[in-house]
């Protein structure tokens, strides 16, 4: 999370630097990295406002048929269209009237419609149950599809698929490569994901 929060320079770092691509991110301005960057943290900004609205927040000029696709993609077409007023429904200050799952499809889907060429998920799955999580899963595979992705996980199930997993313990990184490596070297890594699955019973 320290990292997602220099990466959107919330926070600036006191030594070192960051590059995206070659570029120093202490050069560039806040406005123009952000446009960037689609970013999905652990608990979904959403605003007293219209579905709609806020799947359009990050591209305000989107048609209905763009948000409609960008819902879509996101697994949330569904339970929208089942509320008695669809995406008209107001979703209540901080998404109070949607349930965790459906707030975080609301989120994947501005993020989709933003179309930015990095993504940041802090957590973006920690705090559903099962079935949401699936689905959700489901809309962040098609989320990440052809852009730069950063994944802030302990739910090891969603970075398993990723082209390269980074494990940090105390601000350190101890463990860099893709899944089965990882699994291989024996280390951090694995010992979560044995924990996490559950074959340390066998």
């Amino acid at each position: 999370t320290t990292l997602t929060k220099l990466l959107l320079r919330l926070s600036d770092i006191q030594e070192g630097r960051i590059l995206v691509d070659g570029q120093d991110l202490s050069e560039a301005t806040q406005q123009s990295l952000r446009r960037q960057i689609a970013y999905v943290p652990q608990e979904a900004l959403l605003f007293h406002r219209s579905i709609a609205e806020n799947i359009a927040y990050g591209r305000p000029d989107a048609t209905m048929e763009q948000i409609r696709e960008a819902a879509r993609q996101a697994n949330a077409l569904e339970f929208i269209e089942r509320l008695p007023q669809g995406f008209d429904t107001v979703t209540g200050e901080r998404g109070v009237k949607l349930s965790g799952g459906q707030r975080q499809r609301i989120a994947i889907a501005r993020a989709l419609l933003a179309d930015c060429p990095v993504l940041v998920l802090d957590e973006a799955t920690s705090a559903l149950d099962s079935e949401s999580e699936q689905l959700v899963q489901d809309a962040l595979a098609t989320l990440m599809r052809g852009r730069t992705a950063i994944v802030v996980a302990h739910r090891l199930s969603t970075v398993a698929s990723l082209d390269r997993i980074v494990v940090l313990d105390g601000g350190r990184v101890v463990e860099d490569g893709p899944h089965a490596e990882l699994i291989e070297a024996g280390g951090a890594y694995a010992n979560l994901w044995s924990r996490q699955t559950g074959a340390y019973l066998e």
